[in-house]
């Protein structure tokens, strides 16, 4: 039997389609076609996987999905069969196709669909990187350490334990003044942006965003009720000039200074002082997204807005996404002093949605300076892997494009020449299983270059960038 169904599963581990849905797809069209049928026992997941040369894991996704979906049965000890409910069904073994799903276009709200972790996927860390084992050992620990106490509500600010730690490591990384009430801790970017919202402003109110900006900004704000202006972003950052000239009376400017998310410019030391005199004299907020200046792998992570504060205008706003993994779902929020009744008074009835469980093993991950560690690591990775997509593209698409020169984050700009079109590449690539992004798709009104936003955070050789690069140049001279 081993044989048998061994001549049908190749796999092909140069396809973006993960091993284990590989192998669940070719066993679901072997029973609809007929190949296998009801009651055939399959390969144990240990036998399988020797012959298929994958791990046992591998297998056991994918017959753990078909049995969840019916078409296999497990009969404990005696193995894994074909079910025997397809005896029942009519017309047997002519059961109806399977239907191949449409690909959603691309878009900023999600993961391709063939998995979290495809070639150029935006927004993603160095997974591979991350000390799993050291943070295994400190939940370990925390679930060990479980008290009465800890099992009742928690605080709705966040856990006190991460709310110092947090305020220690801007201190010393970030050069922010802070204390520890002053700090917010959100289930995620989205909730952060809510808490701001529900806490300083009302509907019909305008708020200053970048154009082009992060995609997910603008429908938080307009399904509040904001009114949405455009503010232009050129070499020196956000135009603070323009924003005037529109909309002085905006309640609110959202921007990312550091490193301006998706062209990688730093607000001019100018245009940050301009911002801050527009916010004082109009009694207007900053929400200062300083969403990866830790991924900076030339010179030293670059002052932030807040420390230029002195009237209490900016709200500064973090993630462990970045630094850490995205599934943790925990941002934190710096408020000024002065609002801290308000934001108390909004946490309370909404609550941070964090799992205290994950809060403090993230405090106790930056108290143990593991944090500190991680980020020095991945400067250096960060800087090679870069480097690794830089010559790939270089080599292999030099005729067609040109890459932005960055000096951090986890991502990369690459410029279209004239000809080509950024979103349908985009789309095609996004159905070739390549998660890449068109940067037309991160403006709102300001007209703007060609562009395709590649994360490289996650190719582990050159080698594997080059594959990668070589999927997307094969998408590009197709279309000429």
């Amino acid at each position: 039997m081993t044989r048998h169904i061994f001549a049908f599963l190749r796999l092909d581990h140069r396809q973006a389609e993960p091993l284990y849905r590989q192998i669940y797809l070719r066993i679901k069209d072997a029973i609809v076609q007929g190949t296998l049928v009801a009651n055939s026992r399959l390969p144990s997941v240990r036998g399988l996987a020797s012959d298929l040369g994958v791990a046992r894991a591998t297998v056991e996704n994918a017959y753990a999905a078909l049995v969840a979906e019916g078409f296999l049965q497990s009969r404990g000890q005696a193995g894994t069969y074909v079910s025997s409910q397809l005896l029942k069904m009519p017309e047997r073994p002519k059961l109806s196709a399977v239907p191949t799903l449409a690909i959603p276009a691309p878009s900023a709200f999600q993961s391709h669909p063939a998995g979290p972790t495809q070639p150029f996927q935006l927004g993603l860390p160095a997974l591979d990187a991350f000390p799993r084992a050291v943070w295994q050992r400190i939940v370990a620990r925390q679930l060990r350490g479980t008290t009465m106490a800890s099992l009742a509500h928690p605080p709705p600010n966040g856990l006190p334990e991460l709310r110092e730690a947090i305020v220690h490591y801007l201190h010393l990384s970030r050069g922010i003044i802070c204390r520890p009430e002053q700090v917010f801790i959100c289930a995620g970017y989205q909730a952060l942006i809510e808490l701001v919202i529900n806490a300083l402003l009302k509907p019909g109110e305008a708020v200053w965003l970048e154009d082009p900006g992060y995609p997910v900004t603008q429908p938080l704000f307009s399904a509040a009720g904001m009114q949405i202006v455009p503010v232009p972003v050129d070499e020196e950052g956000m135009d603070i000039d323009a924003g005037i000239a529109t909309r002085p009376d905006a309640r609110m400017a959202v921007l990312t200074p550091t490193h301006q998310s998706p062209l990688g410019v730093t607000l001019s030391l100018a245009r940050r002082m301009a911002l801050l005199d527009w916010a004082t004299r109009h009694s207007a907020w900053i929400i200062e997204d300083d969403y990866d200046s830790e991924c900076r792998y030339y010179g030293k992570p670059l002052p932030p807005l807040k420390s230029l504060d002195r009237q209490g205008r900016v709200l500064y706003a973090g993630t462990f996404s970045k630094t850490l993994f995205p599934a943790l779902r925990m941002a934190y929020l710096v408020v000024p002093a002065e609002q801290t009744a308000a934001f108390e008074r909004c946490s309370q009835l909404r609550g941070c949605g964090c799992p205290p469980l994950l809060q403090a093993g993230v405090a106790d991950f930056i108290n143990g300076g593991h944090f500190y560690r991680h980020l020095k690591r991945m400067r250096l990775l960060y800087r090679q892997r870069r480097a690794w997509l830089l010559q790939a593209l270089t080599q292999r698409l030099a005729n067609y494009l040109t890459v932005a020169p960055q000096a951090g984050g986890i991502q990369m700009l690459a410029h279209l020449k004239a000809g080509l079109n950024d979103r349908e590449l985009a789309k095609r690539a996004w159905q070739q299983g390549l998660s890449i992004q068109a940067l037309s798709d991160w403006q709102m009104a300001t007209p703007g270059d060609n562009g395709l936003l590649l994360g490289f955070a996650n190719f582990t050789s050159y080698s594997e960038a080059e594959r990668a690069v070589a999927r997307l140049a094969a998408i590009i001279e197709s279309g000429k």
